[in-house]
């Protein structure tokens, strides 16, 4: 979860690592650090908090010099703190080092390098990696990280200095993303795209196992045992503006906002002629017929989109679906066989439960479809077929483009199915085709809806505890919703199916407590409205989204323009993304950057 960079060429290393720092501040920021060869031999500073701290450190002390490597990070093996915090070295600064993962033999190794003479000066994993390259370390640094690595387990990507070897930058990936932009007489790593766009737009995404030697003019990719690897590099469309702010006051603001196109870019070369077409799938028709049962498998944001991708697949397609954790998946041993068919969603395509439970669904012989906002991912990679949600780069550690273009893509692949078993009129098909295709539209007009919404934030944020109810459809919202106020206002809340009120929840409600209901689905509506009516008799605060009805009865009404109910989730999610953020704001949280979380997961 932690963010690396690296750079080796004609510019100031420190600006080009501190400026890609700030791109992927997203991924960790207890602490930062740069190692930087200089005249005067290899150089490291590092401190506590924010990319600024150490920017402000940097800028009364600078370190000059066209080559090094960088961290932000989120402190999984001791606190945050400037001993804990990236690059470690060894005893006498001959090696520095900068990952992300978790080391899994850490301990193991540590007592073996103490037991050598080495002394460790952190509570990190990472420390042993650069004890354990100084202490196999002759003079040639490919060597030495290749022999370390073999001894590692766990999950890294690694950008490793020498300061013996001032002209050389190696990298190593496993199961940990990183990605290098190949520029003209220069190369940059990094976490993640956006940090390398300002440089170049080609890109070599290593896949595990891969081991790079970086020179001043040459780049050389090769496996852990050394035999040359060719690879075609990528060429990265992105703007770079998309990764910028663009004058929101946050980039959660401004991802929010970009929604209605990231709708239309989904769904654009996905709908013809009153047809779902999704060409990404013309392999997977010849099986389509065998396929039995599907198993939808994710984590926080997109298993809550996996639950709505079950309702809708099960409704329009007529196939059965279980939803899964994937922490939790693969140690349920899960009945999987050529029948099945394995669905993993991954904003980032790198999380690293949903990795391990698509690689446990295609060793017990499922095929298995990847949904996610990066191309080159590892899911995307791994995968038998990949959906991409086209939501372009998503800044900010809440997630809400990603996740409603997760939802558009269910929304569509729901339809697809439909289409091709042949269960459904073609009549009908257009409806929902016309529905689908009027989405953006009607989320530009919920956009515009969202100044009316402080005010109701304004009062949720002077409550400890707010809760959100809904039916079918609706409860996966909700349980959206609620992801999305603790994640960011540190409000607690829960979400509840609205008929198990009586099943004890009803205890939680007292006079003035804020409930946030959703009422979009015309089958529950009535049974809707009177679970509503239970709790204003407690005295709860109503807040109701979605059906006319609502409107008199609930305490605040927020109106979502008319759709299939089968599609307003797309729609009726914006309003709780806004009452999140206003509540946020409201109370002085640092909204793109929560407490104690990162935007990629890459550690079980």
């Amino acid at each position: 979860m932690c963010g690396i960079v690296g750079y080796i060429g004609k510019r100031s290393a420190q600006e080009v690592l501190l400026a890609g720092l700030e791109r992927l501040e997203y991924r960790g920021y207890d602490s930062a650090g740069v190692a930087i060869h200089t005249e005067t031999g290899l150089c490291v500073q590092k401190a506590k908090g924010r990319i600024s701290v150490l920017q402000n450190v940097l800028g009364k002390s600078p370190l000059k010099g066209t080559i090094g490597i960088g961290h932000t990070r989120w402190a999984t093996h001791g606190k945050p703190s400037d001993a804990n915090a990236h690059p470690h070295t060894d005893n006498d600064c001959a090696i520095s080092v900068v990952h992300n993962g978790i080391i899994e033999n850490y301990m193991e190794l540590k007592q073996q390098l103490i037991a050598q003479g080495a002394t460790f000066s952190s509570e990190t994993d990472t420390e042993v990696i650069a004890h354990l390259i100084a202490s196999v370390y002759t003079g040639d640094l490919v060597a030495a990280v290749r022999n370390a690595v073999s001894h590692i387990r766990g999950a890294f990507a690694l950008a490793v200095l020498a300061a013996q070897q001032p002209d050389q930058l190696v990298v190593v990936r496993m199961h940990s993303p990183l990605v290098i932009g190949i520029g003209h007489g220069e190369y940059v790593i990094a976490s993640d795209i956006p940090a390398i766009l300002p440089y170049t737009r080609e890109v070599c995404v290593l896949e595990d196992g891969d081991v790079v030697v970086l020179s001043y003019d040459a780049m050389k990719l090769m496996d852990v045992q050394g035999s040359t690897i060719e690879r075609a590099p990528l060429h990265i469309d992105w703007d770079v503006a998309t990764a910028e702010k663009n004058g929101f006051e946050h980039f959660m603001l401004k991802e929010m906002h970009e929604q209605p196109n990231a709708y239309r870019e989904t769904m654009r070369t996905r709908m013809h002629d009153g047809r779902i077409v999704l060409t990404e799938l013309d392999a997977f028709v010849a099986v389509l017929p065998k396929i039995g049962r599907i198993h939808i498998v994710a984590c926080g944001t997109a298993y809550h989109a996996g639950l709505i991708g079950q309702k809708l697949i099960e409704r329009i397609a007529g196939i059965p679906v279980e939803v899964d954790v994937a922490s939790e998946y693969r140690y349920r041993e899960p009945i999987i066989d050529a029948h099945t068919w394995v669905i993993v969603v991954s904003q980032s395509g790198e999380t690293a439960d949903t990795l391990a439970a698509l690689r446990e669904a295609k060793r017990r012989g499922a095929r298995v479809l990847a949904i996610t906002n990066v191309v080159a991912s590892s899911v995307a990679r791994e995968a038998d077929d990949v959906l991409l949600t086209m939501a372009g780069p998503e800044i900010a550690v809440a997630s809400t483009k990603a996740y409603t273009t997760m939802v558009v893509v269910f929304q569509l692949l729901s339809l697809w199915l439909a289409q091709e078993r042949k269960i459904v009129l073609r009549s009908e098909c257009e409806d929902w085709w016309r529905a689908l295709e009027q989405l953006p539209v009607h989320a530009q007009h919920v956009l515009q809806q969202a100044p009316k919404w402080h005010a109701i934030a304004q009062k949720i944020s002077l409550h400890d505890h707010v809760f959100f109810i809904g039916r079918g459809l609706d409860y996966a919202v909700a349980q959206e919703g609620s992801l999305k106020l603790k994640e960011i206002s540190y409000i607690h809340s829960e979400a509840y199916a609205a008929g198990e009120l009586k099943h004890g929840t009803l205890a939680l409600i007292s006079e003035g407590v804020p409930v946030i209901a959703l009422a979009t689905q015309a089958d529950v509506c009535e049974k809707m409205l009177s679970n509503i009516i239970e709790v204003q008799a407690r005295g709860a605060y109503v807040i109701g989204i979605g059906a006319p009805q609502l409107r008199g009865i609930v305490d605040e009404y927020i109106d979502i323009p008319q759709t299939i109910d089968a599609f307003s989730s797309a729609l009726s999610v914006i309003p709780l993304q806004f009452v999140a953020y206003y509540a946020a704001c409201i109370r002085g949280n640092d909204v793109d950057k929560p407490r104690n979380l990162a935007k990629s997961v890459t550690v079980e």
